[in-house]
């Protein structure tokens, strides 16, 4: 018996050698999947202004720009690596890291990711013999007159498809292309998760100031309705005036409701982002209420050509690229002759009339070779088809490459205008507030009416509540630019591994 086994193994050993030797032979003869080139109508440089700001190096001199705190203007040029949390709020990056925990968008990238590797897995090892064990045994008479005999037998099965012309290598390279696209999109849809909660927590810091300031307005308002009610008591203001100043306050209380609905709306949208208990929720936010972020300044780069190399997305959508175009060389190299071998090994005891026999039984072989001849025109439509689908995921990825720059520009561009409007707001707050304070001692002096009171306290309320919305602006410009960078992500990144959850 032992000597049966030694001989299985080594002639096992021996059909393997000649199946490797069969197969390593042959050179690949598809091309590599290439590179896809970005569209001809990419710009050579920004076009917004704020882009050569906020360039880490002068265009001109070649000299690094002059950091800056100032984030109401453009000014630094900054690391993307630890952004969050230079925003000067330590609760934000708490809440970007719980929506990634909670999305259902992240939870299905990580599945993709985790599909792609188990198919890759599988590509691979197309490459390799396929090896099977099998064993049987019968007890019978095979014929009249014949003894009862039993026979048992076990052995090896191995089989494999010789690449000739590179199919299943091109296979196993669409299958990693599809597995690289994966991982970049599972960091795509981080970044993405990140800029939606920074977003939403920042427009609920701004409806949060809104909401002081119409408080503010309405307290205000409820003063001068009580002591012209006084005075129209007392026969020293008309009536008029006090249903005038009656129902400016009454509005103002409208307007309070109104805008403390629009928070509780966005605060409940920031309960589902993140899937935190909106008690604990509440208690969090309440010690920074109505504090906007302040994002610190960007670094963009010199040219927009620069974004393939640090957007996830982009990176996703051009490695689908490279898989398109190794399916197109598979299904060419499946129109060429398949080969593949065969071989088998197997250990045989039999027993009968008083009698025992063992020994081996195997073979190497049979080498069969396939050549398409007819077959409806099948092979060739695959082809076909996989060619349009290379040409689609080429479109697809220019298309993106143009977004990606628009959305740069875009920013860019929100950017700059917060910075041109900046002074001019700042002036027109301070004026009206200068403008109310002086009406205001007027209307108690006899002197002015309350209709212009009216008036001037409108004109500071919305000057006030400009500066904020365009507090809010900026700070939702910088997080898009964030996002249209790509956010602090590199090639070089790892992506989760084989079974990690979120």
């Amino acid at each position: 018996m032992l000597r049966l086994r030694k001989g299985m193994l080594a002639l096992l050993g021996l059909s393997s050698a000649a199946l490797w030797g069969c197969a390593v032979g042959p050179e690949r003869t598809t091309a590599p999947p290439p590179t896809p080139s970005p569209p001809a109508s990419l710009a050579a440089a920004w076009q917004a202004p704020a882009a050569k700001v906020l360039q880490p190096h002068s265009a001109a001199s070649g000299a690094p720009v002059a950091a800056s705190t100032d984030t109401t203007s453009t000014g630094a040029a900054s690391s993307r690596s630890d952004w969050w949390q230079s925003l000067g709020d330590p609760l934000l990056p708490e809440l970007v890291s719980a929506a990634q925990m909670a999305s259902a968008d992240a939870a299905q990238a990580l599945a993709r990711l985790q599909r792609a590797r188990a198919s890759a897995a599988v590509a691979a090892a197309a490459q390799s013999p396929q090896l099977g064990a099998q064993a049987g045994a019968s007890h019978g008479r095979a014929a009249l007159g014949q003894p009862v005999a039993t026979q048992a037998s076990a052995g090896l099965q191995a089989q494999w498809e010789l690449d000739l012309f590179g199919a299943v290598a091109a296979g196993r390279d669409a299958a990693l292309a599809r597995q690289s696209a994966a991982a970049a999109g599972w960091h795509a849809v981080q970044v993405a998760i990140a800029a939606e909660t920074a977003s939403l927590y920042t427009a609920l810091r701004g409806c949060e100031a809104l909401l002081a300031q119409a408080r503010l307005d309405s307290q205000s308002r409820d003063a001068t309705a009580r002591l012209t009610e006084l005075s129209a008591r007392a026969g020293f203001t008309a009536p008029a005036d006090a249903a005038l100043t009656r129902a400016g306050a009454a509005q103002a209380r409208t307007g309070v409701l109104a805008q403390q609905a629009a928070c509780e709306a966005q605060l409940k949208s920031l309960v589902e982002l993140t899937d935190l208990p909106e008690p604990q929720l509440r208690q969090r936010l309440a010690a920074r209420t109505a504090v906007l972020p302040s994002p610190r300044a960007l670094s963009v780069p010199a040219v927009p050509a620069a974004l393939l190399a640090q957007r996830p997305d982009l990176a996703d959508t051009a490695r689908l690229v490279n898989a398109a175009a190794a399916d197109q060389a598979q299904a060419q190299a499946r129109e060429r002759p398949q080969v593949s071998l065969a071989g088998s090994i197997a250990g045989l005891v039999a027993r009968g009339g008083g009698a025992e026999v063992r020994g081996l039984t195997w073979n190497l072989g049979p080498i069969s070779v396939s050549f398409p001849i007819f077959d409806g025109g099948a092979r060739a439509a695959a082809t076909a088809s996989a060619r349009a689908s290379y040409d689609e995921a080429v479109a697809l990825y220019q298309s993106q490459v143009r977004r990606a720059v628009r959305e740069v520009e875009a920013a860019l561009v929100s950017l700059q205008s917060t910075t041109d409007r900046q002074t001019d707001l700042n002036a027109a707050a301070q004026d009206f507030e200068v403008f109310l304070r002086a009406t205001e001692a007027r209307t108690r002096g006899g002197l002015g009416s309350l209709f212009e009171l009216e008036i001037a306290r409108r004109n500071a309320v919305q000057a006030q509540s400009a500066l904020i919305d365009l507090q809010r602006e900026r700070a939702v410009a910088w997080i898009s630019l964030y996002r249209a960078l790509g956010g602090a992500w590199s090639a070089d990144d790892p992506s989760p591994g084989p079974g990690k959850s979120l």
